[in-house]
């Protein structure tokens, strides 16, 4: 897939990743972690609701609502000590935001391979976004299938 087949969002992040030089990816990633939204009330009062996502490092739990017009809204929460992490949840929740069902399941699984940071840190970290990114696609095809 290339970047014009990519949702306008993921396309960009994309191409303003590919468009720095490697030490400046990580100074965007940080960027992006710094700019995770906060849970909504309902699921930080409730974070039994939350799936954690067990091949990333640092403990991160992510939600998955359809809407009624079949709108994804994705919610992650990552802690500020990981910042790498927190940077790939906010990524995917950024990138994600507004998308139809068929446009997120459609988004390359390999999608965080693309972005130019797998020189720039390890491949445990690549996979933990890999695994944010499956998860997300599974908790829609479980509430579309239900």
């Amino acid at each position: 897939m290339t970047t014009s087949d990519l949702p306008p969002a993921l396309a960009q992040i994309q191409e303003d990743f590919l468009g720095l030089e490697q030490r400046d990816r990580l100074l965007l990633l940080l960027e992006f972690a710094n700019e995770l939204p906060e849970l909504p009330l309902q699921y930080s009062e409730h974070p039994d609701l939350l799936e954690r996502v067990v091949e990333c490092q640092s403990p991160v739990f992510i939600f998955v609502e359809v809407d009624e017009n079949g709108i994804v809204h994705l919610h992650a929460t990552a802690p500020k000590e990981a910042p790498t992490t927190r940077g790939f949840a906010s990524i995917l929740v950024q990138g994600l935001a507004g998308l139809t069902v068929e446009e997120v399941l459609d988004v390359p699984d390999d999608y965080p391979n693309t972005i130019g940071l797998t020189e720039a840190v390890s491949p445990l970290r690549i996979r933990g976004m890999t695994a944010l990114l499956g998860r997300t696609k599974r908790q829609i095809r479980e509430k579309i299938a239900a």
